[in-house]
């Protein structure tokens, strides 16, 4: 596999790179990912709900789970922080396809199978966002804004349809929400078709009343109530 004996040292390093976690390190990444994973479901069930219910969720003390999380803004904070890293990941991705419908389309069923804007509902408000909450929420308005541009240049998505939007129809989508998971996912996937639908360009289709959002009105949930 290697001709030389320079290119079989050359890889040591590599491989030390990409060795797996082990002993403590290990546990606190696993203890770190069940935390987070029981934040999203406790906190957007029940964003009053307290930090022990939390660790209790997440099956750790609560010690360890304040060595991560020093309080709830924090821990809220990481979560809307994730999310947002979430919608970026989805946003890239569906603008990589090459034809304008399908990429948009992806979009939306993308940012609705992530269930972002369930955190969006939950949370706003609650926590002080940090520089990099804003960048991240800079990238993602960007990125939105050129997928829709994009469909709306090609003729595929209504021209009366804004950035501003968007939002509200992921919001709507996630407010489906039962005790059961996967009818929860199948309802969401048959009401983001209906949607979908309605957001095609069609030569006879009647102008959308009122106007949209303002940034003002979106942005306003997000100033901190603490």
């Amino acid at each position: 596999m290697f001709e030389h004996e320079e290119d079989v040292m050359a890889t040591k390093p590599q491989e030390a790179q990409v060795a797996p976690l082990s002993g403590r390190r290990a546990q606190a990444a696993r203890n770190d990912e069940a935390i987070l994973d029981a934040a999203r479901r406790v906190f957007v069930d029940d964003p009053e709900a307290p930090v022990a219910a939390v660790a209790h969720a997440a099956g750790v003390g609560i010690s360890a789970l304040y060595r991560r999380y020093p309080g709830k803004e924090d821990l809220l904070a990481r979560l809307c922080l994730d999310g947002l890293r979430r919608f970026v990941e989805v946003a890239t991705s569906a603008e990589a396809v090459p034809d304008p419908w399908e990429s948009f389309a992806a979009f939306v069923r993308g940012v609705v199978d992530a269930d972002v804007h369930s955190l969006t509902v939950r949370l706003a408000g609650r926590f002080r966002p940090s520089a990099e909450h804003r960048a991240l929420a800079a990238e993602s308005g960007v990125l939105a804004g050129r997928i829709l541009t994009r469909a709306q240049d090609a003729g595929v998505v209504r021209p009366d349809v804004t950035d501003e939007d968007l939002p509200m129809v992921y919001e709507q989508l996630t407010a489906v929400r039962l005790g059961d998971p996967e009818r929860t996912a199948a309802l969401r996937a048959r009401y983001v078709e209906l949607q979908l639908e309605g957001l095609r360009a069609r030569p006879d289709a009647s102008p959308l009343p009122g106007t949209a959002p303002t940034q003002d009105e979106l942005g306003a949930r997000w100033r901190y109530r603490g």
